[in-house]
């Protein structure tokens, strides 16, 4: 079985900063309209490369941002292990794990609890896979959007 990996690039921009006030700081990217018709929604394990040094694992959520109101959609992506300003770079994402449909915490304290469990899900997600993100780069090379 042939398993098609979902890959996209954008701008990071600033936000309104909400992932970094509740603890998880996010880096908002900016995709073409175009694109944000064909993303998949939901909390995703992601690699992000063109990060200086090496690719960084991570989670991504796409989509509307239901416990604030409800918003454009959005891709938002919380990065493993990482510091540092991505503001203005462009960066490549690709989706490897959907973790779940994105859904309306009734609080923040209870959107924070499930990121906890999102973040504790794709860490072991990327060590049961018992893969480097070198391995994870090799095996998604042109691989398209469509």
């Amino acid at each position: 079985m042939t398993t098609r990996i979902f890959h996209f690039s954008g701008k990071v921009v600033r936000g309104q900063g909400r992932g970094r006030d509740l603890g998880f700081p996010t880096a908002n990217i900016s995709v073409s309209q175009d694109m944000v018709e064909k993303l998949p929604q939901g909390v995703f394990a992601v690699r992000v490369e063109d990060i200086p040094n090496r690719p960084i694992r991570g989670l991504a959520n796409i989509g509307i941002k239901p416990t604030f109101g409800g918003e454009p959609l959005t891709v938002e992506l919380h990065l493993l292990d990482f510091e540092g300003d991505l503001y203005g770079r462009n960066l490549n994402i690709v989706l490897l794990d959907k973790l779940r449909e994105e859904r309306a915490f009734s609080d923040p304290v209870d959107l924070v609890a499930q990121i906890r469990k999102d973040i504790h899900q794709a860490r072991v997600l990327f060590e049961n896979k018992g893969r480097n993100a070198q391995q994870l780069t090799t095996e998604v090379e042109g691989v398209d959007n469509d």
